[in-house]
């Protein structure tokens, strides 16, 4: 086995120990893979990273995992650099087949047995060797999520105003405006 960057969260499962009927997977994130993930990610702490997944085979070798993945994660505020908290909650949903599987190579070669759907899961994932590893895939579709310019309810960039849900805070001018126009 050759070894690379150890992922910041790994949770390695033998395929052969994967059948048919789905078998749930619950993860949690220990400190030191918090703080790997908090390195990898590039914020200020990860507080916590849960995942559910049910896992199970798809067709003849390949493994098919769909879950969520929650995380609580600390970034600085692009505006005023003010920690900000974020919650992430995302789909999981990646299918993973042998390198070499003719699997991978009907997905690749685009016959029309995979449809890539914008929203769907992607192309299948390779793995080698008897071992998948969940926790890797996990932490992808969380990273997904990161919102790449956090910033604190409230701080806005000079005299652009954004729009967040937050925006009943001022009395909305068109409001009136439709409640007069009523009668």
């Amino acid at each position: 086995m050759h070894h690379d960057e150890k992922p910041a969260f790994s949770y390695p499962v033998k395929v052969g120990n994967i059948s048919a009927n789905a078998v749930t997977v619950r993860l949690t994130a220990d400190e030191a893979e918090l703080k790997a993930l908090r390195d990898l990610w590039n914020v200020l702490e990860v507080k916590s990273l849960t995942s559910e997944l049910q896992i199970a085979r798809w067709k003849r070798d390949g493994v098919k995992i769909k879950g969520r993945v929650k995380a609580k994660i600390v970034q600085a505020c692009v505006v005023t650099l003010e920690p900000v908290e974020s919650d992430i909650d995302e789909p999981v949903e990646a299918i993973f087949v042998p390198e070499g599987s003719r699997l991978a190579r009907i997905a690749a070669n685009d016959s029309g047995e995979m449809i890539l759907d914008p929203e769907g899961p992607d192309l299948p994932d390779m793995f080698s060797g008897d071992t998948i590893d969940v926790g890797l895939a996990v932490t992808e579709h969380a990273a997904l999520a990161i919102d790449p310019y956090p910033r604190k309810q409230g701080a806005s960039f000079g005299e652009r105003i954004e729009s967040s849900e937050k925006d009943d805070v001022r009395p909305n001018p068109f409001a009136a405006l439709k409640d007069w126009k009523k009668d």
